[in-house]
């Protein structure tokens, strides 16, 4: 099978002008409040300001939403469902798509992955669903997956075709140039390691200094963030998360609408488990779905104290504590496994050295405090929350609760999305393969403490995964509405595509901090073969299945007709209760 070669596009430019934190640095600042301001909102619906951008990105989605099922189903004998869809504004569908965590392995393998959904990429429309990320509304990550969506959202929506063809370009500051690691920046050059580390240390202290808790999460998030946002003073130092609001690629919404997901960690235990709060942060806001809190505060304005959303000093506000980096290193906490891949000593000098003066000891949760939700009055009583009396909310890796695909924010009713295509970069299997256990996870949610307001298609036990091969290559689930409606609603079509090999063995550790440019090439085309059955040499029918997928939900809502060549489709890729365990 062939690689599809990328493109070129243009370097990566903003327009217009990007607010950053007013200290200019990583440091967050004091500002004035608007008067009588609340920065807290029941979860109830989506926020006014996420409406008001789903009215401008509906009107893009649309017309590429058409696009691809024209081509899709272009060799289908009857393609009058079409016309049915795109007659009605409410029958088109909408698609989201979530990328799971797996450290750098999830980051390349993710990106190969979305490429073959983007029409940026060369050979997507040819050998790929090109277009259909341009027709996507949502596109969530957790953990490197997360730093995948965030590297392209915060660089003005960039490409992965755009990053790959600077991997050689000597002469541009390289997105993703992981030849050497975090901890060794410059390699043999000491001097440089010592240099970028000191800055690190210096970013951090000053927050410390402007009088908000530290710990190594910021530190984490600083030194990734000198890979993801390279052309930028410091490596975006004063990035904010809230930024992406002012970039015009958002704002005219001709990109996703991108969400981060992160654990709550108990105030009073160590462990994170399916009945932790799910947090995720958006362009607008931050907080919680789960009726242990079911509350939104503005993300801007994080770092604020606040006493059920009104700041206790109504003359002040923080702003700046929103640091990109800070939130992707809050979604992606792995500095354990940093420890287990050999450079434990390395950290044992730099928390002496370093981070004894500036970070709290065991420090390995990101600190957000004063906690935004503070007195919060938004949630369920019946149900044990630690989160409204802390003066510090705690959060950890989006995966440690077992739910590695970022999916919450995704099938919660209110966004109302008809297809999920799930992107799985874990490694569960002893040789470092998914086998589905974070749909299974997502799965038994639903039926717990936290599970009042979601629902989630059945799926199979990991053993089914592995011994009927859904570990190995595209599957549906939840192809039939009619099986799912003891469920609390109807959840979207989850389309499940797990990292498998093609042309390169993807399946590396998470703890490997170094990629050479052949490595992260290779693991990137592999995540397009992955997607695409080895650019459809497999099953050249599997575009038109796609299609069949995308049209189920709001076929069976209008009881449309689906083209007959969907049953061949239904019948090859959606699960159908088989158990083999």
């Amino acid at each position: 099978m062939h690689w599809v070669e990328y493109l070129y596009l243009s370097s990566i430019t903003f327009s217009g002008a990007l607010a950053l934190s007013p200290s200019g640095d990583y440091a967050p600042a004091e500002v004035v409040c608007e008067s009588g301001v609340n920065l807290l909102r029941e979860a109830s619906g989506l926020s006014s300001d996420e409406k008001a951008w789903l009215e401008k990105r509906d009107k893009l989605t649309e017309e590429a939403m058409k696009s691809f099922l024209t081509r899709a189903t272009a060799n289908f004998s009857d393609t009058s469902i079409l016309e049915e869809l795109f007659s009605n504004s409410s029958n088109v569908p909408k698609i989201g798509f979530a990328a799971s965590g797996g450290g750098y392995r999830a980051m390349l393998n993710g990106a190969g992955m979305l490429s073959a959904f983007d029409n940026r990429t060369r050979g997507a429309n040819e050998h790929g669903y090109g277009g259909l990320l341009q027709a996507a509304t949502y596109l969530s990550g957790l953990s490197g997956g997360n730093w995948l969506v965030g590297t392209l959202a915060w660089n003005n929506w960039t490409s992965v075709q755009d990053i790959v063809d600077d991997f050689s370009d000597s002469d541009t500051s390289t997105i993703w140039d992981l030849e050497h690691s975090l901890l060794d920046a410059g390699g043999w050059n000491w001097a440089y390691s010592i240099e970028r580390w000191a800055a690190v240390i210096d970013e951090v202290r000053d927050k410390k200094l402007a009088g908000f808790n530290v710990s190594l999460v910021d530190v984490w998030g600083r030194a990734l963030s000198y890979y993801f946002f390279p052309d930028m003073n410091d490596g975006g130092d004063a990035l904010t998360w809230s930024s992406i609001r002012d970039f015009d690629v958002f704002k005219n919404a001709e990109m996703p609408f991108p969400i981060s997901v992160a654990d709550e960690l108990f105030t009073d235990s160590s462990s994170v488990n399916l009945n932790s709060t799910v947090f995720e942060f958006n362009p607008f806001e931050m907080g919680s779905w789960d009726e242990t809190l079911n509350a939104f505060t503005d993300v801007k304005y994080l770092g604020t104290e606040v006493s059920n959303g009104e700041p206790v000093d109504d003359t002040k506000c923080v702003e700046g504590f929103d640091n990109t980096g800070f939130i992707l290193g809050s979604s992606s906490d792995v500095f354990n496994l940093v420890t287990e891949a050999g450079f434990s000593f390395m950290i044992t000098i730099m928390e002496y050295l370093f981070l004894g003066t500036v970070t709290e000891a065991n420090g390995d949760e990101a600190k957000y405090g004063p906690n935004p939700f503070k007195d919060s009055s938004f949630y369920d009583e019946s149900l044990y929350s630690d989160i409204v009396g802390s003066d510090t909310l705690y959060l950890v890796d989006g995966s440690e609760d077992g739910q590695n695909i970022p999916l919450l924010p995704l099938i919660t009713e209110d966004r109302a999305l008809d297809v999920v295509f799930a992107f799985d970069n874990s490694a569960d299997t002893s040789d470092g393969w998914p086998d589905g256990a974070s749909l299974v996870s997502t799965y038994e949610r639903q039926f717990g403490l936290q599970g009042k307001n979601m629902a989630f298609p059945y799926v199979p036990d990991t053993d089914t995964f592995v011994n009927l091969g859904l570990n190995k290559r595209p599957t549906f689930f939840g192809c039939d509405a009619s099986n799912l409606t003891d469920l609390n609603y109807i959840p979207p079509l989850i389309v499940y595509i797990p990292n498998s090999e093609y042309s390169y063995e993807s399946n590396t550790l998470v703890e490997k901090l170094t990629y050479s440019t052949k490595e992260r090439i290779g693991m990137i085309r592999n995540g397009f073969e992955t997607a695409t059955r080895g650019n459809f040499t497999e099953d050249s029918t599997l575009i038109g299945c796609m299609g069949c997928a995308i049209m189920r939900r709001k076929q069976e809502s209008t009881n449309a007709t689906l083209p007959t060549e969907c049953e061949s489709c239904f019948n090859s890729y959606c699960w159908n209760g088989t158990i083999a365990a």
